[in-house]
């Protein structure tokens, strides 16, 4: 078996974070994540983890999570717990929840039913 080059023995995370990096073309009908500057907040999001020096945390883009009307789309895992983020005031109690387990009510998503 390869040696892991971070020296891990085992692989995967204990909590993954998804940020939605997806961009539609101009004029789509549906808003995208990226022109939201989702990139920006994952970007912030990564070094705050990285500076808490604690383990087993993945912060990443990922493909459209297709709630993009909602704000920036952010899911995490394996908690299944999913997020809007609309600047970079939500990072804070994302990263309280992500780091330390408090609750984040204020960003939570929240979907209501089309009348």
């Amino acid at each position: 078996m390869p040696a892991d080059s971070k020296g891990r023995i085992e692989p995967g995370f204990n909590t993954h974070v998804f940020i939605c990096g997806h961009s539609r073309n101009e004029g789509a009908t549906r808003p995208d994540c990226c022109s939201k500057d989702s990139m920006g907040l994952l970007t912030e999001l990564k070094k705050r983890v990285r500076e808490s020096n604690i383990e087993g945390i993945r912060v990443q883009k990922s493909g459209c999570l297709d709630f993009c009307e909602n704000g920036i789309s952010c899911v995490i895992y394996p908690q299944g717990e999913w997020y809007s983020l609309n600047g970079k005031e939500d990072i804070e109690p994302l990263l309280e929840r992500i780091l330390n387990g408090t609750p984040a009510d204020e960003i939570e998503m929240k979907l209501t039913e089309k009348s």
